[in-house]
């Protein structure tokens, strides 16, 4: 069966602060299938300036902390852009995308269902590595 690719209303131009494009990056990604073992925690970056865009920049950094290792071994970070345009009109919504932590591939929110396993693959390999060295 095809899973349903869940979108949100993202903010507009004219309406986006930083700490609101945060906030807004909480809400898309509590709408991910992701076990509730795994905890996250997000932050603002920077902001880039472009010559037709401003981009501001986030990352969630996810790991799943047990009893046992309340401080896990490796984690795992997702990086989000997000985009407003200098040409478009500002009531427009903004421009999301996200890759994850060692991939060149972007994702767009309304184009792509999160898997946790894309998690799980970062922080195995990761701990693969840790391990060999």
């Amino acid at each position: 069966s095809k899973s349903v690719i869940k979108n949100m209303q993202w903010i507009t131009g004219n309406n986006f602060t930083v700490e609101r494009g945060r906030q807004q990056i909480e809400e898309y990604i509590s709408t991910w299938d992701v076990h509730r073992s795994w905890l996250h925690w997000s932050e603002f970056l920077r902001e880039e300036e472009l010559k037709y865009s401003k981009r501001y920049h986030y990352r969630v950094r996810w790991s799943v902390p047990t009893r046992r290792k309340p401080i896990p071994r490796a984690t795992a970070s997702v990086y989000f852009i997000i985009e407003i345009s200098k040409i478009k009109p500002a009531t427009l919504p903004v421009e999301v995308l996200f890759t994850l932590e060692s991939s060149r591939l972007i994702h767009r929110p309304e184009q792509c269902q999160f898997r946790e396993k894309w998690l799980k693959d970062i922080i195995e390999n990761k701990i693969i590595l840790m391990e060999r060295l």
